[in-house]
C-alpha cells in the first residue's frame, strides 16, 4: 500500500554528523599517547600537528598566512583587533547572519551597523555603498551566511571605493568558490570555523587567513604565542613580529594538537564532501522547485556553494501560520528553523534579538526573514531521505 503524503514521517537525525575518519582517529590517538596536546609542547625537531595543519590549509587556500585558533568567532574578533578596530568604531555587517558575527564586533567594543539582505540571502550591495558613505566605517565584516555569496567582484569594487577593509566570515563557505576563487580569498582577512556543524568537524575550532604579514603577526601574538611564533607552520618571518611583540596583548585562543590531528585528514577529503553535499542540495532543490507555495533561493550557477544547509521562502504567511508550520513539520520528524520568530531559539536568531548591538530599522531584511526557513543537510542523509523530507514540507505547506 502506497504511503499517504499526509502521514509520512522522517525518522533520521538533522544533527547526526558522519563519524570522524579512521585516519583522524588514529592520529588523535597518537597525540593522546604522547600527551603533547599544547601546540608548543614539542620534542626537538618535531613539527606539531597544528603547525602542519596551518601549512596544509595555507596550501589549500592559496593564502600566505594561516593561524589555527579555538573557534571561528575567536578568529573574527582577532581579525578586528589585528586591523586596529577600537571601541566605538562602526563596523558594517550583514543583517542576516548568526550571533557570533555581531558578537565578535561587540567583543572588541565596536558598534555593528547592519546592511540590508536581498532575497538571494546576500548582502544588499546598494545598501552597503550607502551605509559606507553615511557612516565612514573602515571595516566590513562580510558574512557568507548559509553559504550564499554576493557578486564578489562588485562588492570589492564598492569596498575599494569606500576604503573598506573586508573581513570574510567563511564559516559556511569553507570549500566553496566565488568569482573563480576559493571563498575567503577576496578580502583582507578570512575566518573559518571547524565547529561540529561546519564542513570540517573538530567540535570547536577555526582559522584566520590573510596575505598581510602585519595582520598575521598581530593575530598570532593575540592568540597567545608567547614569542614562540617560529613554531607556526604558515606564519610570517620573525621580523614581521618585531614592531608588535611588546605592545600586543595575549588574548589566548590557540588550537591544540588534538584538534589539529582530527582535522588534517578531513581537509584532504573536503572536496569529496563538497561534491556529496551538492548532490543532496540538488535533490532538495529539484523536489521543491515547482511547488507554487514555495520560493527557492536562486543562486549564481558559477558559484560553488557548499550545500550543507538548505533554505527556502514561504512568503506572505502570518507569524502564527509559520509557527504552526514549523511545529507540524517537527511532528513528522523534519526540523526547520524560522528566522522570522520574535525570540531567538537554539542556534537561530536575528538582528532584532541582539540588544547589545542597538536598535536598527531593516525593513528589507524583515520582509525576507518573515518567510525564511532553514534546515541542515548532514552527509548522513541519503538522496531518498531528502526526497521524503521534501514530500513532508510540500504536504504541510499545502495544509
Amino acid at each position: 500500500m502506497k504511503d499517504d503524503a499526509a502521514t509520512k514521517k522522517f525518522t533520521g537525525s538533522f544533527t547526526q554528523q558522519e563519524p570522524i575518519p579512521e585516519e583522524a582517529i588514529h592520529a588523535a590517538t597518537e597525540v593522546l599517547r604522547h600527551g603533547r596536546l599544547h601546540r608548543y609542547n614539542l620534542n626537538p625537531g618535531e613539527d606539531g600537528e597544528t603547525a602542519q595543519l596551518e601549512r596544509e590549509f595555507s596550501d589549500y587556500l592559496g593564502a600566505q598566512y594561516v593561524l589555527a585558533v579555538t573557534s571561528g568567532g575567536y578568529a573574527l574578533a582577532t581579525a578586528l583587533r589585528a586591523l586596529g578596530v577600537h571601541p566605538g568604531d562602526k563596523i558594517l555587517t550583514n543583517a542576516f547572519t548568526l550571533a557570533p558575527v555581531p558578537g565578535a564586533i561587540a567583543a572588541v567594543g565596536a558598534q555593528p551597523v547592519f546592511v540590508e539582505t536581498t532575497e538571494a540571502l546576500t548582502i544588499d550591495l546598494n545598501d552597503l555603498a550607502a551605509k559606507a558613505a553615511e557612516t565612514g566605517a573602515t571595516v566590513l565584516m562580510l558574512s557568507h551566511m548559509r553559504g550564499h555569496q554576493p557578486d564578489m567582484d562588485r562588492l570589492m569594487q564598492i569596498a575599494g571605493d569606500a576604503g573598506l577593509k573586508v573581513v570574510e566570515d567563511c564559516a559556511h563557505t569553507m570549500g566553496g568558490m566565488a568569482s573563480g576563487e576559493r571563498s575567503g580569498r577576496h578580502g583582507t582577512v578570512a575566518c573559518y570555523s571547524t565547529q561540529t556543524y561546519k564542513h570540517m568537524n573538530s567540535g570547536e575550532g577555526g582559522f584566520l587567513a590573510t596575505d598581510d604579514a602585519d595582520i598575521a603577526a598581530k593575530a598570532t601574538l593575540l592568540s597567545g604565542s608567547y614569542m614562540l611564533y617560529d613554531r607556526h607552520g604558515a606564519g610570517p618571518d620573525a621580523q614581521a613580529f618585531e614592531p608588535y611583540r611588546d605592545t600586543t596583548p595575549n588574548v589566548s585562543g590557540r588550537m591544540d594538537n588534538l584538534r589539529a590531528a582530527i582535522l588534517r585528514p578531513q581537509l584532504a577529503s573536503l572536496p569529496d564532501r563538497v561534491a556529496r553535499w551538492a548532490v543532496l542540495h540538488d535533490a532538495m532543490e529539484a523536489a521543491l522547485r515547482d511547488v507554487p507555495a514555495i520560493r527557492l533561493i536562486e543562486r549564481d550557477p558559477a558559484l560553488v556553494r557548499v550545500g550543507s544547509s538548505f533554505q527556502f521562502l514561504l512568503p506572505r504567511k502570518s507569524g502564527d501560520w509559520m509557527t504552526n508550520f514549523v511545529a507540524r513539520c517537527a511532528s513528522r520528524g523534519v526540523e526547520l528553523k524560522w528566522f522570522g520568530a520574535a525570540r531567538a531559539k537554539g542556534f537561530t536568531s536575528s538582528y532584532k534579538n541582539w540588544a547589545y548591538a542597538g536598535a536598527h530599522n531593516m525593513p528589507g531584511t524583515d520582509r525576507v526573514l518573515a518567510g525564511l526557513l532553514d534546515m541542515r543537510l548532514p552527509l548522513t542523509f541519503s538522496v531518498d531521505e531528502c526526497k521524503l523530507i521534501a514530500d513532508i514540507i510540500v504536504s504541510e505547506a499545502k495544509a
